[in-house]
């Protein structure tokens, strides 16, 4: 209901494409009250097999006349936004998170959100050979120590690292290694900074929290 309340507060009403990393509930947990209090036209999957929470989200959309499919690999625009989305058909739900990648084709702004992608699925994304260096990074799995290796971020080289993190968390979120390997670019972590925004206004970037 919150994730309604804020779009209302930014006027709007409904949503082309929603695309839900994976089917873990606190990924997309919310999509439930979502589909049901907000019109939306289409949902994306990753590309495993649809598990239980997924599921029951599927007999939603079905009553409702939502489309749904899976994807593997994804690109469209908006405005001047370019959206590539990949996702892998791996074992773990985790590996296979949506991994995107978002260019403002107007000033080359990079940003890479990364799901709970592990290490594993980073060496398979850097073996495409289309990384780079990407302005703003969303770290794979709230900053456990199963993503975000050195050779993953030697490789992109964020200017700006976001985790996603409760304050207190019982799994020590983010983790040592990871921070240490984050070292070179700004770290922001929503236990500390709060909501974190990221807006490009007269093509230049803009940052700000809101302590939580």
């Amino acid at each position: 209901e919150s994730i309604i309340k804020y779009l209302h507060s930014k006027g709007i009403s409904k949503i082309n494409k929603l695309f839900l990393s994976h089917g873990d509930l606190d990924h997309m947990g919310s999509s439930y009250n979502l589909v049901k209090g907000i019109e939306i036209k289409n949902v994306y999957f990753n590309s495993n097999n649809y598990n239980e929470n997924e599921k029951r989200l599927i007999n939603i959309l079905e009553e409702k006349g939502i489309t749904y499919q899976k994807i593997n690999n994804y690109t469209f625009s908006n405005n001047s936004l370019i959206f590539n989305i990949q996702s892998y058909n791996l074992k773990e739900e985790n590996d296979s998170s949506m991994i995107f990648s978002v260019i403002d084709s107007k000033t080359n702004f990079k940003i890479l959100l990364m799901g709970d992608s592990s290490i594993y699925t980073e060496s398979i994304y850097m073996n495409n050979n289309i990384l780079t260096h990407y302005d703003i990074l969303k770290v794979g799995h709230h900053g456990s120590k199963t993503s975000t290796g050195k050779n993953f971020i030697n490789k992109i080289n964020p200017s700006y690292s976001v985790n996603s993190v409760r304050k207190n968390n019982r799994y020590g979120h983010p983790n040592k290694e990871v921070l240490e390997n984050l070292e070179d670019s700004k770290i922001y972590r929503t236990d500390v900074d709060g909501s974190i925004i990221f807006k490009i206004k007269n093509n230049k970037l803009k940052i700000e929290t809101c302590s939580p």
